[in-house]
């Protein structure tokens, strides 16, 4: 019977056999002794027990010990918790991570604009007769052809995004 309310209760605390043998100063096999009725503690290891559990010696004494419902709510309760704080933590950082690219976005774009506009396309001086000028400047004015029509749209996009991902003041 009382190696049966140990484990129950210890099971009810949400108590791994490691932990609460680290509670009483006690080796693992010890409390597995105990549990499995192979050995019985002492009395002065009996109050400790009953300390390390919450529980009266006279509840790990008595009748077979019911597990409690309420002590399995608030353990569930408590790390559903801890889950959601997590999965709090982790989408603030996503959105202050999206936050951060968004605006480097703009910054490379607004960087690369300044670029085209100090080049004044250069590709228009170039020498195509040489195959090799003439590769390079078909990529280069095909890249800033692309880019000023699409550079626009991306660039308003990631602004909308830097709105919508700043930090909220509640």
């Amino acid at each position: 019977m009382l190696n049966e309310n140990i484990k129950t209760i210890r099971k009810s605390k949400g108590l791994s056999q490691e932990e609460l043998a680290v509670m009483l100063n006690v080796v693992r096999q010890t409390v597995s002794k105990w549990e499995n009725g192979l050995s019985v503690p002492d009395s002065d290891m009996l109050i400790s027990i009953s300390e390390a559990l919450e529980t009266p010696v006279s509840a790990l004494l008595g009748e077979t010990a019911v597990m409690s419902e309420v002590d399995d709510f608030k353990k569930i309760s408590a790390k559903l918790e801890v889950i959601n704080l997590q999965l709090a933590q982790r989408k603030t950082a996503r959105r202050k991570t999206l936050h951060w690219l968004l605006i480097a976005l703009c910054a490379v774009i607004v960087t690369v604009f300044a670029v085209l506009v100090i080049l004044n396309s250069p590709y228009l001086d170039w020498n195509y007769n040489d195959p090799e000028t003439a590769v390079f400047g078909a990529a280069f004015h095909t890249f800033e052809y692309l880019f000023v029509r699409l550079a626009p749209i991306i660039f308003m996009g990631a602004i909308v995004g830097i709105f919508l991902t700043r930090k909220q003041e509640r």
